[in-house]
């Protein structure tokens, strides 16, 4: 279970340090593709390289969707949350002291790569918008996640599995940068708020709740056989997923 969760808190680094720190030290070179790319090709490094360990989840609501699936004990997930926490924590630090190392830069006004609404925030949408954005991305996330590691797959499918999920998170990136910075993920939300406070905090509860309720209601559709080809039948319980 160490090995597990020390993977876990590894991956969610590395998802915050390429995708964060591709918008806070590249992000005027590289613009919203490059931001959303980065976000994607963190989740393919991260899968192939720790998916073997851990299932590689690096995410709150993926990992309440596999709870919700019954493809992850709840002696497993409260851990996996705090490792993907402290992981997302220390990505935002060391993505914050390299930033600081740049003359000009303020964390008042350059940020880490925090979520966020409203006015003064990107695309300046409103609270209905970001809820709607985040809860619907992060069912479709996790319910891409959960097909390709599913027990049916086939194992050329499923060697696949991490590519399909990074170019998941990254289209989802290009849809969403500009309404929310896009989380889908409540531990990537957490880390540079941690260090940013003020408006990054008092929206955080919006990065938790809404992917949290998508990745739940991505679990239960699972568990409920939509997604195998036999139909509606109850998904299979299993232990952790490998991608």
């Amino acid at each position: 279970m160490t090995k597990k969760l020390l993977a876990e808190m590894l991956g969610t680094f590395i998802l915050v340090f390429f995708g964060c720190g591709a918008a806070v030290l590249m992000g005027e070179q590289i613009g919203m593709l490059g931001i959303s790319l980065a976000f994607g090709l963190s989740i393919v490094a991260a899968a192939y390289s720790l998916g073997a360990i851990s299932g590689a989840h690096l995410n709150p609501a993926v990992s309440l969707g596999f709870l919700m699936a019954g493809r992850m004990p709840m002696a497993e997930f409260g851990g996996y949350v705090v490792a993907q926490v402290a992981g997302a924590t220390l990505g935002a630090l060391v993505v914050f002291l390299v930033a600081s190392g740049k003359a000009d830069y303020a964390l008042a006004t350059d940020g880490l790569g925090q979520n966020g609404y409203g006015t003064g925030y990107q695309g300046e949408y409103s609270l209905g918008a970001a809820l709607i954005f985040e809860l619907v991305a992060t069912f479709i996330f996790v319910c891409v996640v959960l097909a390709a590691t599913a027990s049916h797959v086939s194992a050329a499918s499923t060697a696949l599995a991490g590519l399909a999920i990074g170019l998941t998170l990254a289209g989802i990136h290009l849809v969403g940068i500009n309404v929310t910075g896009v989380s889908v993920n409540p531990a990537r939300s957490i880390g540079p708020a941690v260090f940013v406070g003020g408006k990054a905090l008092a929206d955080l509860w919006v990065f938790i709740a809404a992917p949290l309720a998508g990745g739940a209601a991505a679990g239960l559709a699972h568990a409920s056989g939509f997604f195998r080809p036999g139909g509606l039948q109850p998904a299979p319980a299993t232990g952790a997923p490998v991608l």
